[in-house]
């Protein structure tokens, strides 16, 4: 790592543009990133007692690292360094993994993908990345404008997008895992419905997903709500679909 200067917040400004480097917020970002991998190259903080006192308290394993690594700064420029500083009071820029390969979409494999089509909020587009990356999935993937390695994004999966593949493509390309595609109009998902190498696929809460997603499905499936409830939260919706594959694994 090298050591914060004085054109730090020009390096921050940078890397929030930069497609190979990721902006972390908070301690959870930065303690979920590093226990996944992350080749971090610079981190700082206004003080380091709190510091080392969240670690001891939630990351034991990381405390030497932070405090061999984690470098000193007025609070008035970390304050210039993000638009909506952590209540943490750490930041950092790491590099973002190798993207994921074709082979991903193309083999087989002994977990589902998540699909997103066009998701529109960062936080919870975040929020899914954390609860894939808890329940095991083996990548999230999205289409549309927004960047998924956003620094909100990052904030909402608490630095998850380190644990497992997060790539946004141009479209589904063609693949050899079946689609299963998430609607209200679908047939109520049922324990054992959800195959290991599923695709799963899910629009966004205003929008749903595009009729030209939906055709190319195998099947077309619900979560079962109870009458009177319209819609779920993006993120609790995968993280019911997940789950209910998860335990029908197990069981």
């Amino acid at each position: 790592m090298t050591a914060p200067g004085p054109a730090l917040p020009e390096r921050f400004v940078r890397a929030r543009s930069d497609p190979e480097r990721a902006v972390l917020e908070g301690f959870h970002a930065l303690k979920h990133a590093l226990r996944f991998g992350a080749a971090v190259e610079v981190a700082c903080a206004p003080a380091a007692a709190p510091l080392a006192a969240l670690a001891r308290r939630l990351a034991p394993d990381l405390s030497d690292w932070l405090a061999r690594n984690v470098e000193p700064v007025p609070e008035d420029l970390f304050q210039r360094l993000t638009p909506s500083p952590p209540a943490t009071a750490v930041l950092a820029i790491a590099r973002r993994p190798a993207p994921a390969p074709p082979a991903l979409l193309a083999a087989r494999g002994d977990a589902p993908l998540v699909l997103l089509e066009r998701p529109s909020h960062h936080g919870n587009l975040g929020a899914v990345v954390r609860v894939a990356a808890a329940a095991g999935a083996a990548a999230v993937l999205t289409t549309g404008p927004l960047e998924p390695w956003h620094p909100n994004a990052l904030r909402g999966s608490a630095g998850l997008h380190y644990a497992l593949p997060v790539v946004r493509l141009e479209r589904l390309p063609e693949s050899a895992r079946p689609l299963l595609a998430f609607d209200p109009a679908g047939a109520p998902l049922r324990p054992g419905d959800v195959p290991d190498d599923a695709v799963l696929a899910f629009g966004s809460e205003r929008r749903g997903l595009s009729p030209a997603l939906r055709a190319r499905a195998v099947q077309t499936v619900a979560l079962p709500m109870r009458p009177g409830v319209s819609s779920l939260n993006l993120s609790t919706a995968v993280a019911a679909v997940l789950y209910a594959w998860r335990l029908a694994r197990q069981g």
